[in-house]
């Protein structure tokens, strides 16, 4: 079975799927054991469909996949899929219906009985129908189902699998705080930053160490979508009781991407009374974001300012060492072996955000296990060969000196020399962080290239710039100019 899901459905496969324990069949049944709860759960969500494909192929029989936990009992109670089990129900009634009259035997020797001569009753018994299948759950009803259970929880987003850069240092240190102390320390924990960049994961690695440390703590983890539509259904359905036990009565709550809850006032007003009842109990509240409280538009203030109550810790996008990092991190999480040069060739060329490497490691599997080849340079240039030729070619240091040498109108020499005044340092540390931005050179190659500086000097240069960029516009109107400048030459 793993055999074929690594064929034909690469993308779910992941290494600890070799963990999981084949405990028997029972009514047609295939019962898997997980190592925990929170991975049972997770492959009922994400994977029976591709597990029963599996099983069924290999097999050759309809049978199917049933997910237990450590400690479900798998072999009493055998779950029966409406596909492939005939479901027996009770026997028909037995129905008397009057029967034809008996044929009168003439028998030379004597007069039929006189009972035989009338009519008998005859039973029949009717063949017990094979009742169809049971019907499938409509959308509307799984939909509102799973919305109710809230979303899974991912086993691999764990604190263990999380690669820690310059860019999320501080929300990862939160989040870890959260996971160890919950609801002592930094309640609410509002993490915000762009799409992609590891929100999500954060918040799921909390609730796992949290489970992990308190195994029977109630954590409910949904989506804002999920508690808006949760609570329309649940006003228009004159259930709101239902709705608050769920969401209040709980250990910890994580709502993901909370700014939809813009310009949505009812819901808004709901979600302002669940976040007291919870705080005021010392739960423990995780909320993520695209943008800080204050930015998010038509938010009321005084739900800014409980969001603010806590820590607010944002996630800026990973460098190219961190991008490297997480590539092999997400390529051994799915059994995979990325080879440095592999790794760094797709870091230099996808800068925008953690899902967009995630699919370049999917296109890469794919591309191997179709052409049944290992995972090379020249196999990822095939696999990525379009997103290659939208990449615009790497600038090299040598046309990054010179248009940072133009702009500020200063010579090379200066900028390799021991000078610090104001007029030289600047254009120095920007060299420095265009070059660290926009090519694979390392710290001390690009140290080499100023004078022989030390790869400490880099950094620091890097993170001077990092930091004038937030506090001064024109600044950044200053650094876009001379990527311009840059990329013109190219």
């Amino acid at each position: 079975m793993l055999a074929h899901l690594r064929r034909a459905h690469p993308a779910i496969c992941r290494q600890w799927f070799e963990e999981l324990e084949a405990l028997g069949v029972a009514g047609g049944t295939l019962n898997l054991r997980a190592q925990s709860a929170i991975h049972r759960d997770y492959l009922k969500r994400t994977c029976a469909e591709a597990f029963n494909d599996a099983l069924r192929t290999v097999s050759g029989r309809l049978l199917s996949i049933r997910f237990v936990g450590p400690e479900d009992d798998w072999g009493d109670a055998p779950v029966f899929g409406p596909s492939d089990q005939t479901v027996i129900t009770d026997l028909a009634p037995v129905v008397e219906t009057p029967a034809e009259p008996a044929p009168v035997i003439e028998s030379p020797l004597r007069e039929p009985p006189r009972e035989m001569a009338e009519p008998i009753a005859r039973v029949e018994v009717k063949p017990i129908p094979t009742p169809a299948a049971p019907a499938a759950p409509s959308r509307v009803t799984e939909h509102r189902r799973r919305a109710d259970e809230g979303l899974a929880i991912n086993p691999d987003y764990d604190f263990g699998n999380f690669v820690v850069g310059p860019g999320n240092r501080l929300a990862h240190a939160a989040a870890v705080a959260v996971g160890e102390s919950q609801g002592r320390q930094y309640n609410p924990l509002f993490i915000h930053g762009g799409v992609g960049l590891g929100k999500t994961h954060l918040l799921q690695a909390a609730c796992l160490r949290i489970l992990e440390r308190t195994p029977h703590a109630r954590v409910y983890y949904t989506s804002c979508e999920g508690f808006m539509t949760q609570f329309m259904e649940s006003v228009q359905s004159g259930q709101m009781s239902d709705f608050r036990h769920r969401y209040r009565d709980i250990d910890v709550l994580v709502v993901d991407d909370i700014h939809f809850l813009a310009k949505r006032d009812r819901t808004q007003e709901e979600f302002f009374h669940t976040f007291n009842n919870l705080y005021q109990a010392g739960k423990q509240i995780l909320l993520s974001s695209d943008a800080a409280p204050e930015e998010i538009p038509d938010l009321e203030d005084r739900l800014v300012s409980r969001f603010k109550w806590g820590l607010v810790a944002k996630i800026d996008p990973p460098c190219y060492e961190t991008r490297v990092a997480i590539l092999k991190t997400k390529a051994k999480v799915r059994g995979l072996e990325f080879p440095d040069d592999c790794a760094c060739f797709i870091a230099a060329r996808i800068d925008s955000n953690i899902r967009e490497l995630e699919g370049a490691i999917t296109r890469v599997q794919i591309v191997a296990s179709v052409e049944n080849k290992p995972i090379d340079l020249g196999l990822v240039k095939t696999a990525l060969g379009d997103l290659n030729d939208e990449m615009p070619p790497e600038p090299s240091i040598q046309q990054i000196i010179t248009a940072v040498t133009d702009y500020y109108r200063i010579r090379l020499s200066d900028l390799q020399s021991k000078r610090r005044p104001r007029s030289v340092t600047i254009p120095r540390q920007v060299c420095m962080f265009l070059a660290r931005r926009m090519t694979k050179l390392s710290l001390e190659e690009i140290g080499g290239y100023f004078g022989g500086r030390d790869h400490t000097t880099v950094m620091h240069a890097v993170k001077a710039i990092d930091q004038r960029r937030e506090t001064d516009d024109d600044f950044v109107g200053q650094l876009r100019a001379i990527e311009e400048r840059i990329r013109a030459s190219g």
